[in-house]
């Protein structure tokens, strides 16, 4: 064998360093993003760091590119279309996802990429610890446990903080991702994604800070909170339809017996139906219960071979250099 060839041979087995995507969605973080790209750019030398301007009144563009992002334009307003934006047109084989605000800790990064690609993982959640002098938002801290509580509950328990705008993930969840949302409640379909998909994934401790001075949250405790709550109460109906329409059957059922036990007694007693209309209804309301029943069984197989070809497609796709994914 020639020494060109060996040299070959060599460089051939050796794997390539993945490319490291930061995906940064923006909305009027003029006073931050400068220092978001820089400490990012720090933390990861050889990674491309991407904001995605969403409608911003500010300079945030102009920031962003002075301070040496690659700033790209997402006009549909929502966190949901930024992100789904970015993970169509971004190709990496990792992709750090976080908010322009300078909240989370960029030191962390790197051990969380590594984590990512030695677990082998998809999805590594950055869960938030304030630090001492972070002053809390009562509403969103409230808030964030409920959703995230109702979420374990019924998709599985393995995040605390799903709510954060820190993650990690493979070029196989991205890939693979419909991403259907159009607001903040992205990060509830991006949890779900993982869970329904039986990804590997984990959720590591990350210090959180207050805003930068300047500069003030875009989320809503109410109206996104309405809207995040919403979200889930799809993503049950779709994903776990059995259960959903077992519930709605339960309602319809309860809702007869009430109803029709006294008409039920009176006929016993007196063999007679004084109370026809009552009669009719309670009738009405089982078989309403078990249309509701049977349409829970007929989609429930629908949900399965869905997820079966979200799996396979997820599976198609080739995991980062150096890095596979435990199935």
């Amino acid at each position: 064998m020639s020494q060109e060839a060996g040299g070959e041979s060599v460089a051939a087995g050796v794997a390539r360093a993945p490319e490291i995507a930061i995906l940064i969605p923006c909305y009027n973080e003029e006073a931050a993003i400068a220092a978001v790209v820089a400490d990012f750019k720090a933390a990861l030398p050889g990674a491309k760091v991407y904001v995605y301007d969403n409608n911003s009144a500010d300079r945030t563009r102009s920031v962003a590119a002075d301070a040496g992002a690659i700033v790209r334009s997402e006009t549909r307003q929502g966190k949901g279309y930024v992100v789904r934006r970015m993970f169509a047109d971004v190709d990496a084989d990792v992709y750090l996802l976080v908010d322009g605000d300078a909240t989370y800790d960029a030191a962390c990064a790197p051990a969380l990429i590594r984590q990512l690609l030695d677990g082998p993982l998809d999805m590594v959640n950055g869960a938030r610890v304030s630090r001492e002098d972070v002053k809390h938002r009562p509403g969103h801290q409230f808030g964030n446990r409920l959703l995230s509580g109702l979420v374990a509950w019924i998709f599985g328990n393995r995040f605390r903080d799903m709510l954060s705008g820190y993650k990690v993930f493979s070029r196989r969840f991205v890939k693979s991702f419909p991403a259907l949302s159009a607001g903040f409640e992205i990060e509830t379909e991006l949890t779900v994604h993982a869970l329904e998909l039986a990804m590997p994934v984990t959720e590591v401790d990350t210090p959180y800070s207050d805003r930068a001075e300047g500069t003030e949250s875009k989320l809503n405790t109410f109206r996104d909170g309405y809207r995040i709550l919403k979200t889930i109460g799809i993503f049950i109906k779709e994903e776990r339809p059995l259960q959903f329409f077992s519930a709605v059957a339960g309602v319809f059922a309860l809702g007869a017996v009430i109803l029709g036990l006294p008409v039920i007694v009176t006929y016993l007693q007196t063999g007679l139906v004084p109370r026809l209309p009552t009669a009719v209804l309670s009738t009405g309301l089982i078989l309403l219960g078990a249309l509701s029943l049977t349409a829970g069984l007929i989609l429930d197989t629908v949900t399965r071979g869905r997820r079966e070809a979200k799996r396979m497609r997820y599976l198609s796709i080739a995991a980062a250099p150096g890095a596979g994914v435990d199935d």
